[in-house]
């Protein structure tokens, strides 16, 4: 199976971004790749609410959905845009990420469980529960015989997202994203490569990278990890470009026969051990 990431730098202008993905998924596709995967924020980059309001349509006719059902069906490919904004009822909208399948028939969608609201350093700050509503479910799709499972930017530091799709049969998993330059250089690839390890799956990220025109710097480094939590591909850098390589969903099966984590995991209750038993543990030790 031959997959690709495209690596953009989308803006604030959501035709422009679209014929951007267009010449991603046609160099991609173009170079053998029959799963293809855009990042999160494909079709619009904008922080701020009321220009974001302004510019976003609503899933029924949105453009970029629109044109990567044309694109897939034109290349035969599977097409997984990473997310795009969707505007939604009320006051918020939808980091909303959809699968195409060769017919050109959206096959899944999922909306990101997991709101960026974080404090960083050197005041870098977001709040994006104030302009996004998160999804509720965890979801896993067919492609041929493989299933894939979903997530989104953040959602990659919440390993039981991962867990549950893997534990259900995903042997890839997706994380697209729009990774901050300073989160990214401190635990993209380390995330990343976690994921692939404990659920014995590919990892394949897509990723948005360089200044944005809303002034926002995100970390590019698009990867595609496999089982073991090797790199099997990356665009080592953060301009837009495209990344391709093969790889063998059976190694998921290999991985997993030798490491049975998934199917050695145990439940179990959690405890606050009390004063006296936590000195009586120090005592015996």
């Amino acid at each position: 199976m031959r997959v690709a990431c495209v690596q953009m730098r989308s803006g604030t202008d959501e035709p422009a971004n679209i014929e951007a993905m267009r010449e991603g998924v046609r160099e991609a596709a173009g170079q053998g790749a029959t799963y293809v995967q855009t990042p999160e924020m494909t079709g619009l980059v904008q922080k701020g609410r009321k220009a974001l309001f302004a510019a976003i349509s609503p899933d029924r006719g949105n453009p970029v959905f629109a044109a990567a059902s044309e694109l897939a069906a034109d290349l035969s490919i599977w097409l997984h845009v990473g997310s795009t904004a969707v505007a939604a009822e009320g006051d918020k909208a939808l980091n909303r990420a959809a699968m195409f399948a060769p017919s050109g028939d959206r096959v899944a969608v999922y909306d990101k469980l997991h709101m960026f609201d974080v404090d960083l350093d050197h005041g870098e700050s977001w709040r994006e529960s104030a302009v996004y509503k998160p999804g509720d479910s965890a979801v896993v799709a067919k492609l041929d015989d493989t299933l894939l499972g979903f997530g989104i930017c953040y959602d990659l530091r919440f390993p039981e997202l991962f867990r549950r799709e893997a534990v259900s049969g995903a042997t890839i998993l997706t994380a697209p994203a729009a990774f901050t330059r300073q989160t990214g250089e401190a635990h993209w690839h380390v995330l990343i490569r976690s994921r692939a390890i404990e659920n014995g799956a590919f990892m394949i990220c897509a990723a948005q990278g360089g200044l944005h025109e809303d002034g926002r710097e995100t970390y590019g480094h698009s990867l595609v990890v496999d089982p073991r939590g090797r790199v099997l591909a990356e665009l080592d850098h953060d301009e837009p470009g495209v990344v391709v390589c093969d790889i063998d969903p059976a190694e998921s099966a290999a991985a997993r026969a030798k490491i049975p984590n998934l199917k050695n995991a145990r439940e179990f209750e959690l405890r606050i051990a009390d004063e006296e038993v936590a000195m009586l543990g120090r005592g015996a030790a």
